[in-house]
Formats: structure tokens, C-alpha cells, sequence
């Protein structure tokens, strides 16, 4: 993107060279300037002035306020403004999608369709609004009604990372909003434009309906003047953490000791597994676009494929052929399908992850390079690389967050799905099989151990519908659809005695 598009980018998107990072009603910042480069190119994007100790205080305090008047509005009323925020959106929609792309790498498809999954969680949102419904139970008592209702939990604190610098943001909410809540959010320090350019969207959205803008409130920070602040605040009931595995089990450990809630989204470490009848032209696609989309750096990117030996030689040809053919390259440009790792210590987290595949006996097949000259400046570009593994290696196990695939051969189902499972991680795996009892092998108790299994479609590109989540070091949480805004609400289970008798339950008799 040419520096006067940028200006006017940014212009329309409110932005300017210097950004106050906090927004708590209002906007403020007078913490240390943190600077966005683009890992495009490496050049500077713009500064924004973070948040200090004080800031952060005070933004707790606004939220909470906001939150007191917030869930008194009616459910479908709370609805009616995040219904707003979702057209406000779509009329961002290609602004917000370039900003992505400039601030995070992601080529503009991809940069398109997460403000697109902005949009989509608002009209999910809306339509919850009116579908926050409590159970009513049978009571042991005559003359007695049981039941559940649900009730706005307070503020909600959201840590988002870099690959996904919108759409988990809104994921939280969104969600969280219509159940009657504010949020506050913390963003990753990689991409701070995005996260001011959304508030400033959805605070517009709010004074145009005279509510409180500090329902959806921003810290931007670090670690010790944000991260830990936050997790350690006993005024945040749920803190919803996306991230990595270890940063993760810091959260959980904090926020569990003062006994609050967490929704963790961590590591994955996802397979797709090519059966013997396997739709070759359709598994070499959904691995393509699962191992090579965002660069690698997707928590339900194709880290394995776990192939049968008799498939296994023509699809490593097929998937060969493919990578020869991604076009890497500026994010920004029409047919680039490839942009740059997020930034140069990425680079050097998956060279050294190569590093450890070939000290453990893994053989490289294709690609793994670091590209550089004219056409990748600024040291973040990599070529995609293809890894012949064995299943048991211990970098294997791990998640690099880059475009290496792990190529792996198997001759039983159950090894398949033994190997498929033997890794900490448990979030997103496909199979490709045209036999029925494979696939429902698969998809029994039995079958992935992880909190999301395809057939014949990849382990990347979640619909907002189903709830969205992984086990094991994965964190358990559950974000976006089903029945996920009940992580945003507290349940309540209420009996009323419309009798003039005081049974006890269980039949005890007392006095």
C-alpha cells in the first residue's frame, strides 16, 4: 500500500500518526509509546501512547459503571445496538479488512473475511438477544416451580493476539454485550490500529444511541502494566485469554486462585488425516489452504498430515506441486496467497523448529527458506515448507507458529487416530475418507480428541455458528455460537412456594 493510500486509510478509520492506545468513555494515553510497523515491509505504521497504571484504573472503574447502567437495558434492546455495530462494520468492511492486512500480514481475502466474522458474531449476537433462555425443572415439592434464569455477570476482560487482531475481539464482545456485560479489551502489542480503529467504530456506534461507550472499553499495554493488572483484578469475573499454551497456563493459574472464571483459546497442533479413499483433488486443497493461509500462523493451522502409506507418495507429489504454486509476496497485491510471518523473531522460531526436525532424523521435502531481496523487504517472508516426520518427534508435538508441515505416513486407522491424538494440543482435526465407518470412527469417543473434528473439510476456517474451542493445552474454552454466551453470564437457579406449606426437600421432616 503506497504511503498516501495509507494516509487516507487511516483518515477514514480515524487514525493518526500518534494514537492515544486507552479508551474509557473517552480516549487517553500517556503511558510509554508503543510503535505498529507493518511486517510487509518493516516500516513504521504509527505510535500509540499506552497505557499507565492510573489508565488502567480508571478504565476498570468506567466499565464497571457502564456495566451497572448496561444490564438494566433489555436483552433485545443490548441487541438492537450490537445490530448497529454489525452495519457499522459492514461499512468499514473494506477499510477494516486493509487495515488488517497493513497492520498483521494477512493477505486481503483473508484480511476481508475477518471483519466479515465481525460482522457475522453481531447478527448471531442479535438474534441471541432474544434467546437467553433459562430451563424450567420439575420440583420434588407440591406447589412449587423450579427454574433457572441467567444474569449479566459484569465486566468481561478480553486478550486477544496478533493473527486475529478483530474478529476474536468481536467474538468476545459481542457476545458478551447482548448477555449485558462491558468489556475490556487488551490487544496484542503487534497490532494496536486495529483494535483502536474497531472502539473507535463501536464508540460511535454507542453515542448515537446515548449509551455508555465504555462497554466496550481498550487498555493498550504490556504485560506488567495491562496483562497482569488485569488478570490479578478481582473486578474482571471472566477473563477470555487467546494465545499460547504457556501464556495461558499463566492466566489460568491467577485468574483460578482468586477464583474467577477464564475462556482460554491456545495452541494447536492440528492433523488432518488422508484415508486410503480420500478425495486427493479435495484433501490437497483443504491442506493447502489450512497449512499455508496466514503464513502458518492460524490456532487451527495444518500442522500434520497423517496419511496412509498406500496415498501417501502421490499426495506428497500433489502437495509439492501446490506449494511451488503459492505466490509469495506482499499481502496487499492481488494474487499474493502467502504474506509475511508477523516478525523477524518468528522467522527465527521456525528455523530453529527446522533445525530440531532434522537433528531428530526429519527430512525436509520442499521450502523452509527465509526469502529476502527487493520483493520481501523487511525480513519477515518465508517460503512454506513440507516435513517428512515420524510421529513420535518431539518437535513434532510442539506448535511452531509458522508454515511447516509435518508429513507422516500410517497403515491402520487406529494408529491414525492413536498418533493423531498423542500430542498435548486438542483443538481443531479433519479427516478425508469416502468410507462411512471411517468417518464415524472418527468422530466417536474414540475417535479425535479435539473440539472440533471435520470429514473432507480442513482443520482451518470455523463458521461463527458452531462454538469454538479445544481440549487439553488447548484451554477447554468455548467462543463465538451454540451455547457459548453462557460463559458471559452467571446462572442463577430460583424455587418458588406458592403453597402455604414449608416441604423440605430430600422429605425431611424438622421441628
Amino acid at each position: 500500500m503506497k504511503p498516501n493510500s495509507t494516509t487516507a486509510l487511516f483518515k477514514k478509520l480515524g487514525l493518526s500518526t500518534t494514537n492515544p492506545g486507552v479508551f474509557q468513555g473517552e480516549w487517553v494515553g500517556e503511558g510509554k509509546v508503543l510503535e505498529s510497523f507493518s511486517p510487509n515491509n518493516g516500516k513504521l505504521l504509527a505510535s500509540v501512547r499506552a497505557a499507565t497504571p492510573e489508565q488502567y484504573e480508571t478504565t476498570v472503574q468506567s466499565a464497571k459503571r457502564a456495566f451497572e447502567k448496561w444490564q438494566t437495558i433489555p436483552a433485545p434492546k443490548r441487541g438492537e445496538v450490537v445490530r448497529q455495530l454489525g452495519n457499522a462494520l459492514r461499512e468499514a468492511k473494506s477499510d477494516l479488512g486493509q487495515l488488517v492486512t497493513l497492520e498483521a500480514g494477512k493477505i486481503v481475502a483473508e484480511g476481508q473475511g475477518e471483519v466479515q466474522e465481525m460482522i457475522d458474531i453481531c447478527d448471531f449476537a442479535v438474534g441471541l438477544s432474544r434467546q437467553l433462555y433459562g430451563l424450567t425443572i420439575a420440583s420434588e415439592r407440591p406447589q412449587h416451580r423450579m427454574m433457572e434464569q441467567w444474569h449479566p455477570l459484569g465486566v468481561v476482560g478480553i486478550v486477544t493476539a496478533f493473527n486475529f487482531p478483530v474478529a476474536v475481539w468481536a467474538w468476545n464482545s459481542a457476545l458478551a454485550a447482548v448477555c449485558g456485560d462491558s468489556t475490556v479489551w487488551k490487544p496484542s502489542s503487534q497490532t494496536p490500529l486495529t483494535a483502536i480503529a474497531c472502539i473507535k467504530i463501536a464508540e460511535r456506534v454507542c453515542r448515537a444511541n446515548d449509551v455508555d461507550p465504555a462497554i466496550f472499553s481498550l487498555v493498550i499495554g504490556d504485560g506488567a502494566t495491562v496483562g497482569e493488572r488485569l488478570i490479578n483484578d478481582p473486578r474482571i469475573p471472566l477473563v477470555s485469554a487467546t494465545g499460547s499454551t504457556y501464556m495461558g497456563r499463566h492466566v489460568g493459574e491467577v485468574v483460578t486462585k482468586r477464583l474467577g472464571r477464564t475462556l482460554l483459546e491456545l495452541g494447536g497442533n492440528n492433523a488432518i488425516v488422508v484415508a486410503p479413499t480420500a478425495d486427493l483433488d479435495l484433501a490437497t486443497r483443504a491442506i493447502l489452504f489450512g497449512a499455508v493461509g496466514t503464513a502458518g500462523q492460524r490456532c487451527t493451522t495444518t500442522r500434520r498430515v497423517i496419511a496412509h502409506e498406500s496415498v501417501r507418495d502421490e499426495l506428497t507429489q500433489r502437495l509439492i506441486k501446490g506449494y511451488k504454486q503459492v505466490q509469495i509476496g506482499d499481502p496487499a497485491e492481488s494474487g499474493t496467497l502467502m504474506g509475511p510471518l508477523i516478525n523477524r523473531k518468528a522467522v527465527e522460531e521456525m528455523q530453529s523448529a527446522l533445525a530440531s526436525a532434522r537433528k531428530e532424523g526429519a527430512k525436509i521435502l520442499y521450502g523452509g527458506e527465509p526469502l529476502n531481496g527487493k520483493d520481501f523487504p523487511g525480513g519477515c517472508y518465508v517460503r512454506p515448507c513440507i516435513v517428512e516426520a515420524k510421529h513420535n518427534l518431539k518437535i513434532v508435538h510442539e506448535e511452531t507458529f509458522a508454515p511447516i508441515l509435518y508429513l507422516i505416513s500410517y497403515r491402520t486407522l487406529d494408529e491414525a487416530v492413536a498418533w493423531h491424538n498423542e500430542v498435548p494440543q486438542g483443538l481443531s482435526s479433519a479427516i478425508f475418507t469416502n468410507d462411512l465407518r471411517e468417518a464415524e470412527q472418527f468422530l466417536s469417543a474414540r475417535g479425535s480428541d479435539c473440539g472440533i473434528a471435520n470429514v473432507n473439510i480442513g482443520t482451518s476456517g470455523a463458521e461463527i455458528g458452531g462454538a469454538f474451542g479445544g481440549e487439553k493445552e488447548t484451554g477447554g474454552g468455548r467462543e463465538s455460537g451454540s451455547d457459548a454466551w453462557k460463559n458471559y453470564m452467571r446462572r442463577q437457579t430460583v424455587t418458588i412456594n406458592y403453597s402455604k406449606d414449608l416441604p423440605l426437600a430430600q422429605g425431611i421432616v424438622f421441628g
